[in-house]
Formats: structure tokens, C-alpha cells, sequence
């Protein structure tokens, strides 16, 4: 008899435990959304940047279908645009800080959490395919903690957690709305101070801020008609846009580089509301002559390739103007082909090369939070600070300044950005004309209303402030002014 005690049965990986070693499945839908998620967070990336070579990759790869890249790209978008109300509820969940929860872990624990709770993925399919991505990705060990939160979450939908993590309304109005929204809680103050108004204003913008936006094309005058953009599109696949004369909206699962119209560059890819401040500057009056055009920050182009259409229609030049030698080039991409005349170079704004008074319009779209364009770019509310506005104003102001000079007496000046808060929009041109840190400047305010005929909920004017809530369009901001002397 032998006395040696019996060894344990090993799994086939050598390893010690009664049930055979089972390798994890590998699902190439969640390993892409995690990749993409990965990126966000390690190379502070934009999804939809990061997201369209990863998708042509896995197609070019074989074995990944539309229905694949549908779902990827929901899981990807829909984990960024609930990313804090999955904190909110994964926190509850563990039994340590969420900041010493490893990036990787909770990155496959917010793709399970939005698989539970904000798609219609039966739980236990949920919680299985989570666990197997976790195992691939993360390691055996670190996948059975992944199975236990995801274990609990699965316990409540997502109503019942929101009433468990939100503190109630009356209490906090804007925690409460941050949680629920999954928005920074000062990125919910400084909307709220924009809109106005009381709670359905705010909760209507921030549900509007976690929709994924429609594709709007923009058909570029001279080049292409909405006609030729429907009919390539067909029935089924495109609806007129809703204010702009050149905006056809693409039903959901269309590929816009598909069509011949962008492929040529006679059409492109351009939210409505952006189209809408290119138009209204070429729209608006002015005494004189009507020859040159600048946009003085052109990157990455969509403004400039409408505004050097409408120019080439009236016979006047488009100077286009970018600092960031990259970005010009896609300027230069975006106009190639316009049959007017233009110019593409690579300037400061704020230091610009043209003399005084050379231009009869001018569009200035400044760079800003970006808190206009929430919907397409969810994961910017979790990076900007209230800090970044501070930064964002000197250069704004400067460019502003720049943009009145660089106008004759008579013409036009557009200020833009893709912004809603107050220190991005009406406080910087006040300052300018007010001249709050610089001398004043003489220019008067043309009421943008008119130029947008048809746009309903405008507001009082003379600026304008768009909002996805009201117009289907990212929150873009503009101001026309008249320099005088």
C-alpha cells in the first residue's frame, strides 16, 4: 500500500482543482469595445476617431458583419455617455474606493453595467459574455471580482439603482441630475445657467446630450444639391434637413463615404447647426464691396468647404486659415476641388499675417470646451475641468479682437464656438466690444435671427444659441458683428 498521499488532479494547465481548465472565449465584438475604451482612457483619445479604423480592421479581418460593428459601436458610445451613472452604481457595488479599482477592470465592469442596464441583452447573456471578455483580458482572477460586481448589479434595473445612487431632487438638485444624467456636476450647473429655465429645460438638453446624434450631410452649393444626395440615398435611407437648404439627414446605418457626392468632395459629412453659421455669415448684410472671405480657424475644414462654395457662387476669394499645420491639411482636403478661388495657409490667429481691414467677412470659430458637442463626443465631459475655461478665454478674446481687425469698416464679423457656457459665448464678446483687457472696439451687433429663417426657439437675440434638445443640432453659438470705425 502506498502511504504517499494521491497528488490533486491538475487542470490542463497544470494547475491544482477539480474541473478541467476551460480557455475563455474570445468575442470580437467586446475586445474591440474594450480596445476602443482602452484608448479613451490611456492616450485620451476620441472615440470616434479611435472606433472607425478599429471597425474597418475586424471587417477587413473577416467574420465580422454590420450587426458586429452596430453593436461594438453602441457598447463603445453608450458606456461613454453613461459612464457616470455606472460609476455611481459600480462604486456601490465594491468594497474599496473607485479610484483603486485598476482602468482595465473598470472599463469591462461599465461594458457589462451598460449591457445590463442600458441594453435590451438578457442579464445572464450579459453578465456571461463580461466575464469571458474579463478572463481574455484581465486574467482568471481579476474576472471572478468582475463576475461578483456584475453579479449585484444585475440585481436592479436600472430605475431601481438610479433611486439607490441619485440623491433625491429636492435634496440636490444638480447631484441628482449629474447621476441620473451622467454629466460632471458643473457641466450640469453651467448648462443650466446657459439654458435657463426650470427642470424640464435641463433634463430635456441632457438627455438630448446622450442620444446618438443623426449623420447630417451637407450638399455644398455649386457642387451638389440635396436632390442628387436623396435620390443616392434613396427612400428609405435619407430625410431633408430640418433648417439648413444644403442639410440631408441620413437614416441610421448609412455610410456616408459610400456616396460618390463625398467620395468627390462635392458633399460632406457637417451637423446642421454648423451649417447654419457658415450660412448665416454669408447671409448677413454688409455696406460694399463683397470680395474677400477669411475663416480664421478653419480646422478641420467643414465651415471653410461651405463658405468657399457659397464665395465661389458670389465670385469672392476664401482665405482659410489654420495654426496647427495638421489641421490645415485637412483644410486643404476639405476644399480641394472648390471651382473659386482660395487659399489654405497655416497662421495664428492671433498674430496674423494679413494687414488691417483686409477682409469683407470673417469667421471666427474659436476653440473652446466643446461642451456643445456632448453627443458626439460623450467622453469630453469627463476631461474638461472648470479650470480649462480659463484657458480657453485669453485665446478667445485675442481671436476675436484679431478677427475685427482684421475686417474693413462695413463688414462682418462671425463669432462661433461650439459651446453653450456663458464664458464661452456672449461674456467673450461683450469684453471685446467693452474692451475688458484691450482697448474697446467699434462694432454693433446685427441680430443673427433673421439670417436663420424658419429656426424656431432662437431666443431673444441678437445672438444665437442652438441646443440638441430644441434643434436636433450640436449647441453651437453665434454672434454677427458690424465693425464701425
Amino acid at each position: 500500500m502506498n502511504d504517499q498521499p494521491r497528488s490533486r488532479p491538475r487542470n490542463s494547465d497544470g494547475k491544482g482543482g477539480g474541473k478541467p481548465y476551460r480557455r475563455p472565449k474570445k468575442d470580437p465584438v467586446r475586445i474591440l469595445a474594450f480596445e476602443a475604451l482602452r484608448a479613451v482612457d490611456e492616450r485620451d483619445a476620441y472615440a470616434n476617431l479611435v472606433l472607425p479604423p478599429l471597425l474597418r480592421k475586424a471587417r477587413e479581418g473577416g467574420n465580422f458583419d454590420g450587426r458586429d460593428a452596430a453593436l461594438a459601436t453602441e457598447l463603445v458610445y453608450g458606456t461613454l455617455r453613461r459612464q457616470g451613472t455606472y460609476d455611481a452604481i459600480i462604486a456601490a457595488c465594491i468594497d474599496r474606493p473607485l479610484r483603486e479599482v485598476d482602468p482595465p477592470v473598470l472599463d469591462v465592469l461599465a461594458l457589462g453595467a451598460h449591457q445590463l442596464l442600458g441594453t435590451r441583452i438578457p442579464s445572464h447573456a450579459a453578465v456571461s459574455a463580461s466575464v469571458e471578455l474579463a478572463r481574455v483580458v484581465l486574467g482568471d482572477g481579476r474576472a471572478r471580482f468582475v463576475n461578483a460586481v456584475l453579479r449585484k448589479i444585475a440585481a436592479e434595473d436600472l430605475d431601481g439603482w438610479l433611486e439607490k445612487v441619485a440623491p433625491p431632487y429636492d435634496e440636490d438638485a444638480e447631484d441628482h441630475l449629474a447621476i441620473v444624467h451622467s454629466h460632471p456636476r458643473w457641466v450640469v450647473s453651467a448648462l443650466w445657467d446657459a439654458l435657463g429655465g426650470g427642470r424640464a429645460g435641463i433634463e430635456d438638453l441632457l438627455e438630448a446630450d446622450n442620444e446618438r446624434p443623426e449623420v447630417t450631410l451637407v450638399a455644398r452649393p455649386g457642387r451638389s444639391t440635396t436632390d442628387e444626395l436623396m435620390d443616392a440615398l434613396g427612400e428609405e435611407g435619407a430625410l431633408p434637413g430640418r433648417w439648413s437648404p444644403y442639410a440631408v439627414r441620413m437614416a441610421e446605418g448609412g455610410e456616408p463615404g459610400a456616396l460618390d457626392a463625398v467620395k468627390d468632395g462635392r458633399a460632406g459629412v457637417q451637423d446642421e447647426g454648423s451649417q447654419l453659421v457658415a450660412v448665416a455669415l454669408a447671409n448677413a448684410p454688409i455696406e460694399g464691396r463683397d470680395e474677400r472671405w477669411l475663416d480664421g480657424c478653419a480646422g478641420p475644414g467643414g465651415k471653410a468647404a461651405l463658405l468657399a462654395a457659397l464665395a465661389a457662387e458670389r465670385g469672392a476669394a476664401l482665405l482659410a486659415s489654420e495654426k496647427q499645420p495638421h489641421r490645415a491639411r485637412l483644410v486643404e482636403r476639405a476644399l480641394a476641388g472648390n471651382p473659386g478661388p482660395y487659399q489654405v495657409i497655416a497662421a495664428d490667429g492671433t498674430r496674423p499675417p494679413w494687414r488691417e481691414g483686409s477682409f469683407d467677412r470673417v469667421l471666427m470659430d474659436v476653440p473652446c470646451s466643446g461642451l456643445g458637442a456632448l453627443r458626439r463626443r460623450p467622453e469630453a465631459r469627463w476631461r474638461r475641468r472648470p479650470e480649462d475655461l480659463e484657458g480657453f478665454a485669453p485665446l478667445q478674446r485675442a481671436l476675436l479682437r484679431e478677427a475685427l481687425s482684421a475686417v474693413r469698416v462695413g463688414g462682418v464679423v462671425g463669432y462661433a464656438t461650439c459651446s453653450p457656457h456663458l464664458a464661452e459665448t456672449r461674456i467673450v464678446v461683450e469684453d471685446v466690444l467693452k474692451g475688458r483687457g484691450g482697448a474697446p472696439v467699434e462694432a454693433e451687433w446685427i441680430d443673427v435671427r433673421p439670417l436663420m429663417a424658419g429656426v424656431a426657439g432662437l431666443g431673444e437675440g441678437p445672438d444665437v444659441q442652438l441646443w440638441p434638445h430644441l434643434h436636433g443640432t450640436d449647441a453651437m453659438y453665434l454672434a454677427l458683428l458690424r465693425r464701425t470705425a
